[in-house]
């Protein structure tokens, strides 16, 4: 298959309700797994103190020693997102996206409920870590798949003039799950106690996923394909999955750098402001563990209406002046902000994280129609699951060991603002070099913005002209 532009961009007109039923359909589908991807990492963030006792306390006695190995297990489900992107992501070409979509919420649920399940150290001695990490591996390589074929999916449903505000609720699901996973674990602790969160109640987070992840699953195998794919559908399967990931690196390499300096700033910050804030406002700052937990659900609760707020505007304005805005106020504002949260004035703490949540939801509104946009149809899943995994794997998923490290080597405990900035330094630049793709059609096979947007008025019109377009670039 050539990554050549074979066919001109087509606008796509109004959906029908038909149309509109199954687009409601791939929100709930797509939402609901991707806010159980991330209520598995929000609560293993918000237990760490405990999961640190219960897997790392019998091989040290340093509570520091015990936080970063706990962290590690953490950071090591993200070293093996790129490898699940770089399988699943080509399968979800070939195969279809909804295939892909039903493993990945399948395994994600199942293997944070058996996290919950384990056996700690004192128990079972050094197997206890060896499971713990074994299934944050396996929960990292299904991952790799699933945010980027939700996105694709999700994007490749949508009309093209309000791609932003649906794809929006996507990420919605991501600060909807983190935001259960703070209120969750935050209120346990408040209605039964430090002692029995110790003792057994801490293992009641990670059992929840396994009834949302039935629904899920249950959701998801409801979904149909979306229309843009299955038109190149019989196409993409003659080509093998490694040739699809080979034609997205050889290809593509621009747009991979674009989705991976915006991707960097993306995760540093979610990952430093909505997982590990908790473990740095406790045990850096000294704050109260259970006050820190409600000002994040608090700022989690308002990003997550928000976010549709921000798509929306997208749609209208623009993806670069979101994604821009939000960099340079990452670059400015970080250092400020977290120095607020170090004061001893609760108002002030509050003030410094909602600011922080006010950039991070306006970046990620854009993400999904951002991302699903650098690439052409037939290697859309392999472009994003590659580029977006390999970023938050190196950048996200270890933001919070680094960043702690950091803090015990230079006693700088500013660092959070500082490890923020540069992030936004790099996210600044890739959003100046990103294609305005607002309106801009998913079909076809060449990138979208790159070509002229004829205007159709009914969904015909728009098949015709991406196999108009495909016929003539054949010739």
């Amino acid at each position: 298959m050539s990554s050549a532009d074979t066919g001109p961009t087509t606008a796509a007109p109004e959906m029908s309700p038909e149309e509109k039923k199954k687009m409601r359909k791939a929100i709930f589908g797509g939402t609901l797994g991707n806010t159980l991807e991330w209520f598995d990492y929000g609560i293993y963030g918000y237990l760490t103190t405990y999961v640190a006792y219960h897997f790392f306390e019998p091989f040290t006695s340093d509570r520091s020693t015990q936080i970063l190995f706990t962290l590690l297990g953490f950071a090591v489900s993200f070293m093996l997102r790129p490898i699940g992107g770089m399988v699943l992501g080509p399968l979800g070409d070939r195969l279809g996206r909804k295939k892909i979509l039903v493993i990945t919420v399948a395994v994600i649920s199942g293997a944070t409920t058996l996290i919950g399940l384990l056996p700690t150290a004192q128990t079972i001695g050094i197997w206890a870590p060896i499971l713990l990490f074994t299934l944050r591996i396996v929960q990292g390589f299904s991952a790799g798949g699933e945010y980027a074929g939700a996105a694709v999916f999700m994007a490749e449903h949508a009309p093209d003039k309000k791609r932003g505000f649906y794809g929006a609720f996507l990420d919605s699901g991501t600060f909807i799950g983190t935001c259960l996973a703070a209120l969750v674990c935050t209120g346990l602790t408040l209605l039964v106690g430090h002692d029995a969160m110790m003792d057994f109640w801490w293992r009641v987070p990670f059992l929840l996923a396994l009834p949302v992840g039935l629904i899920a699953l249950w959701m998801r195998r409801s979904l149909d394909e979306p229309e843009v794919f299955s038109e190149i559908a019989a196409e993409a399967k003659q080509e093998s999955a490694v040739k699809a990931l080979g034609t997205v690196i050889v290809s593509f390499p621009k747009q991979l750098l674009k989705l991976t300096g915006y991707v960097i700033l993306v995760n540093v910050a979610f990952y430093l402001v909505l997982t590990y804030m908790p473990t740095y406002l406790s045990e850096t700052l000294g704050q109260s563990s259970t006050s820190a937990g409600m000002m994040l659900v608090v700022v989690q609760a308002f990003m997550a209406v928000a976010i549709v707020f921000f798509g929306s505007l997208s749609d209208k304005i623009g993806r670069k002046p979101v994604i821009i805005g939000s960099a340079l106020g990452f670059t400015l504002l970080s250092i400020p902000t977290v120095l607020l949260m170090g004061l001893d004035n609760p108002v002030l703490q509050f003030l410094g994280l909602a600011v922080l949540g006010l950039l991070l939801v306006a970046l990620t509104s854009v993400l999904s129609a951002t991302l699903s946009a650098l690439f052409p149809t037939q290697v859309r899943y392999s472009g994003l699951a590659f580029g977006y995994n390999v970023a938050t794997a190196i950048f996200g998923g270890t933001a919070g060991l680094v960043v702690q490290w950091l803090i015990a080597k230079t006693g700088i405990v500013i660092m959070p603002g500082i490890y923020m900035t540069v992030a936004g330094v790099i996210g600044l630049i890739a959003g100046l070099t990103l294609l305005e793709t607002k309106g801009e059609s998913l079909r076809g096979t060449h990138v979208p913005g790159t070509q002229p947007v004829p205007v159709v008025t009914t969904r015909a019109e728009a098949k015709a002209g991406t196999k108009a377009g495909a016929e003539e670039g054949a010739l």
